[in-house]
């Protein structure tokens, strides 16, 4: 096999890798125990294995979700009582900062190892600015924030962004709303709130205005608009997003979830061709406008632990940069305490202990090695079973190649320099070589290797 990367054509600058602290953080912030040896508490060593270049896989991205508040009212009681969040709005109006510890704390954990970017989220708004005072709906498809509680809601979230920030979390982005377009009643296990287009539309513009008059929240953006589908309803969402100048001008891209749930319908289910078409449509009305992958998980029952999910994991991260060009891409969370493909580390909650998954490791295989800028680079490959992605800074480049057969592949070395490999597959964990300018390099069978020279 033979690859060719080109330098002279170049697409989206890369800002990053990262993950979600929902919900599990306020489960985890609170573990001060140690375990095998380790000399640091087990919230720490989550924290480190996420987030530390050194000692873990060097994620730099963090989302702190800014709950709505049922868990302080009781208002709605999910089945997973861990998605039941604090708001830090009182009663009384006034803001409760000791609310959430543990959630904090982990987030504090988590930019002391090494994230350099926090998005603050929110799924509702605080209960008291809903109409039925819950962070979920009672009646499917109706938005449950009044127009005349935008600006409320714009403050809060603002305040939330200034405290944080006083307190030195790097705060880089607010997301007023996720995922619009789902019903969100309580049934759906979860605080959500809908939004049609124009209710995204108007709370932006309020949050944007409001935003532009906070000189301690210069250079924070608003992030959004987090739609839940890369099929629906995308383009008439990021319409509502960026014709509006002032909005456009609050946001510094287009953030999209990457989810593409199976439909037994063969045409919907081509998840690259609508990548394609929704590229296609940026590029014409809002060609420059950077796209961020805000939230994915591999949403199949179970704890796959090995590499299947890894490689579709895999597979997603190499479709949305080379095919629909993101800048940035983010797990929908960091941690998992249930039998499902979501978590990069899943947690037994009464033993206290955790696991590292292959998807842990293959995430590595991105956030490790490109550095934070680099900028993706063409690249050809002759054997077309393999998915190849490059990027380049200064004089390094940064080659990533997907194997997902069975068969091992022989890549010869034609860029004449030493080059160190990290190799993710069924055998290995991130495990590196270096092999010199005049060796073969071997692909291994079901496999993700990155290529740094």
């Amino acid at each position: 096999m033979k690859i060719t990367v080109d330098q002279g054509k170049t697409y989206s600058h890369f800002e990053g890798i990262g993950a979600s602290g929902a919900w599990w953080a306020q489960v985890v912030g609170g573990w001060e125990h140690t375990l095998n040896n380790d000399s640091i508490p087990v919230c720490e060593k989550i924290a480190e294995l996420l987030y530390s270049k050194d000692k873990g896989i060097g994620m730099n991205i963090y989302r702190y979700n800014l709950g709505g508040g049922s868990k302080n009212s009781n208002s709605s009681v999910f089945p997973n009582k861990n998605r039941m969040a604090e708001s830090f709005t009182s009663s009384d109006g006034s803001y409760d900062w000791s609310r959430d510890k543990n959630a904090v704390k982990m987030m504090r954990l988590c930019v002391e190892k090494g994230a350099t970017e926090v998005i603050l989220f929110s799924n509702s708004p605080p209960e008291a600015l809903t109409k039925n005072h819950k962070s979920c709906l009672d009646k499917a498809w109706h938005c449950n924030l009044p127009r005349k509680n935008e600006e409320a809601f714009a403050k809060y979230i603002l305040d939330c962004a200034e405290h944080f920030i006083s307190e030195g979390i790097p705060v880089k982005y607010i997301s007023p709303v996720n995922e619009p377009l789902w019903i969100w009643t309580e049934k759906n296990g979860q605080e959500g709130c809908h939004y049609t287009p124009y209710g995204v539309y108007s709370l932006l513009k309020k949050t944007s205005a409001a935003l532009s008059e906070r000189p301690l929240l210069r250079g924070v953006k608003i992030s959004a608009c987090e739609n839940g589908d890369i099929r629906w309803f995308n383009k008439v969402y990021t319409l509502a997003v960026l014709l509006d100048k002032r909005v456009r001008s609050s946001c510094d891209g287009i953030d999209v979830h990457s989810y593409c749930l199976p439909i037994p319908l063969k045409f919907l289910n081509d998840r690259v061709g609508f990548l394609r078409r929704y590229r296609r449509f940026l590029d014409i009305f809002f060609p420059g406008v950077p796209v961020k992958m805000s939230e994915w998980c591999h949403m199949k029952g179970g704890r796959d632990k090995g590499m299947d999910s890894a490689l579709e994991c895999a597979r997603v991260m190499y479709e949305d940069f080379s095919v629909l060009g993101v800048s940035s891409w983010q797990h929908w969370i960091a941690v998992s305490e249930v039998d499902y493909c979501d978590g990069l580390i899943y947690i037994n909650e009464d033993e206290k202990t955790y696991e590292l998954t292959k998807r842990y490791f293959v995430t590595g295989n991105f956030s490790k090695y490109i550095p934070l800028g680099a900028v993706r680079t063409e690249i050809f490959c002759d054997n077309k079973t393999v998915l190849p992605l490059a990027f380049t800074k200064d004089s390094k480049t940064v080659v990533i190649l997907i194997n997902p057969s069975d068969e091992s592949i022989t890549l010869k070395n034609t860029f004449g320099k030493t080059v160190l490999t990290a190799v993710t597959d069924d055998n290995r964990n991130l495990e590196e070589f270096t092999y010199d300018r005049s060796s073969d390099i071997i692909i291994s069978p079901r496999s993700v290797t990155t290529l740094t020279y």
